[in-house]
């Protein structure tokens, strides 16, 4: 899709200000309801298996329309497509709030995720279609802060909005976002030339949205339904390997397939999206594992979790300034490098902690994780979506944005399931030598407390295993995003800054 004539620079901020809106909006939606889910469940009398809905629907909607992004953008234009998202979204956000039901609830999440999904790969789109290549890399630092600023305040956002107000609120709040966001693009930006002739591929589009869709809910009720001991999971894994392999052989066989198998010709496309993938996974599953880990084994309110939490957004956020100015000037491979370095040792950090972890050792650790990631994000969105051609850069964005929300998913089901299973393992381990025989219970003072004859001495025990075997697990899932971590290193080698100049002001691209 030709990119609109550039911008003036008062053009360009006030779009610039807008595409931030939009995309805050629909990041905080990612974690905002989380909190409030305990009030929505006894609003609408649902069971916690079906309150578990209002996030999975949201989830599936939003990843099964963000892959048409390009197509849509081609055929009705960039600005249009904008402008009925942020609609979309605002409106659905309002009924959210206004549902007098459960499914009432769902649907409008549904509708959420729909109008929501091209917002991230069209902010993406329209900052790189609007600044030269010197400036793209301030301008995605710019972006980025709203797109992970917004799963570090969704939670403490969310609960302050519940507990002052009540759960709607935390749907209203994108009423005065998106009444902005629109009318200042509605004025600002401009549209980009359609392709009236364009047509969808129906069959890839339909078969990767099942695979999308049965693998998401799999990874949703997995956990409850002991994952292959279940035949419901066994039938939702066979239906969504089948639609993955219908849609893999249609894309290289078809004439004008749904996603085009040229765009992953694009060496620094492909390593970027797989990178990208892993580095979701890592991410949101560290911020799925901190907020239960500070709540239940440390006690903390809702809003204290969230207020510990937050610096790790500050350090986000200033590491993206600082990697918007050097992405270009340095190799993409040493931002990428110390980004990852500093995450790696961050969760190397945490498999040390227990509940007596300081406040301080938190926030400190949280800040060098927030830096690390900045010095991820920032060039890795640029270098894999700034040497493709711009009638390609919106339908590779959108792939991008999925492959983030695939590997976020995954990773959360993986560390919450994980989670669970060690926790009973270790529990069955620490019980071995927890016997009446033991002579620890000698001790008159353990015994007073912990006497494995009594009653109420074997449930303080039982206590004290479980929070026992709890942190192990915690320890354990923190271990395993460190690992993964540390895997991502050897894509390293395949980003290479551009040959010929000084290098200044230059995207990074890959050699061929």
């Amino acid at each position: 899709m030709p990119a609109g004539p550039a911008p003036n620079g008062g053009n360009r901020a006030a779009i610039t200000v807008c595409v931030i809106l939009a995309t805050l909006m629909q990041a905080l939606d990612t974690t905002i309801a989380n909190v409030a889910l305990p009030y929505m469940q006894g609003t609408v009398s649902a069971s916690q298996d079906q309150i578990d809905w209002v996030l999975t629907s949201y989830i599936v909607a939003a990843a099964i329309m963000t892959p048409p992004t390009g197509f849509l953008a081609g055929r009705f234009g960039l600005k249009r497509l904008f402008l009925v998202s942020v609609a979309g979204f605002t409106v659905a956000s309002m009924l959210c709030g206004m549902a007098q039901s459960l499914i009432q609830i769902v649907l409008f999440r549904v509708l959420q995720g729909c109008f929501g999904a091209a917002l991230v790969p069209l902010s993406q789109t329209v900052l790189l279609n609007i600044n030269p290549k010197e400036r793209q890399g301030s301008a995605m630092a710019l972006w980025g802060v709203a797109v992970m600023a917004g799963p570090v305040l969704g939670p403490v956002l969310g609960g302050w909005l519940t507990s002052i107000y009540t759960w709607r609120y935390v749907f209203y709040i994108n009423l005065p976002i998106g009444i902005l966001a629109f009318v200042g693009m509605s004025t600002f930006l401009s549209e980009t030339a359609r392709n009236a002739t364009a047509k969808l591929d129906w069959f890839g589009f339909g078969t990767l949205s099942l695979a999308i869709g049965a693998m998401q809910v799999a990874l949703d009720r997995g956990e409850e339904l002991d994952w292959f001991g279940s035949g419901e999971i066994v039938i939702e894994a066979i239906i969504a390997a089948a639609a993955f392999y219908l849609f893999l052989v249609h894309t290289f066989t078809a004439r004008e397939p749904f996603v085009g198998p040229s765009l992953f010709g694009d060496r620094n496309f492909t390593a970027g999206t797989l990178f990208v993938a892993i580095v979701g996974l890592t991410y949101y599953a560290s911020l799925a594992l901190q907020p239960p880990f500070l709540q239940n084994l440390m006690n903390y309110p809702i809003v204290s979790a969230g207020l510990v939490m937050g610096p790790r957004g500050v350090g986000t956020m200033g590491a993206m300034m600082v990697a918007g100015k050097l992405t270009g000037r340095l190799d993409t491979r040493l931002l990428l490098g110390t980004g990852l370095g500093l995450t790696a040792w961050s969760f190397y950090a945490m498999t040390g902690w227990t509940p007596d972890i300081s406040q301080m050792t938190i926030i400190v650790v949280g800040v060098i994780q927030g830096i690390g990631l900045g010095f991820i994000f920032v060039p890795l969105s640029v270098v894999t979506l700034s040497t493709m051609s711009s009638e390609l850069r919106a339908e590779g964005a959108g792939l991008y944005s999925l492959a983030r929300n695939i590997g976020s998913s995954i990773g959360i089901s993986v560390v919450n399931s994980l989670l669970t299973q060690n926790t009973q393992v270790n529990h069955a381990d620490i019980a071995q030598h927890v016997t009446a025989v033991n002579r620890a219970f000698e001790d008159p003072m353990i015994a007073r407390f912990w006497n494995p004859i009594t009653a109420a001495g074997r449930a303080a025990l039982d206590a004290v295993i479980t929070r026992q075997a709890q942190i192990i697990a915690y320890i354990d899932d923190y271990k395993l995003l460190m690992i993964a971590t540390i895997l991502v290193l050897p894509l390293l080698i395949v980003f290479k800054k551009e040959s010929g100049g000084d290098g200044q002001g230059r995207t990074i691209a890959v050699e061929s």
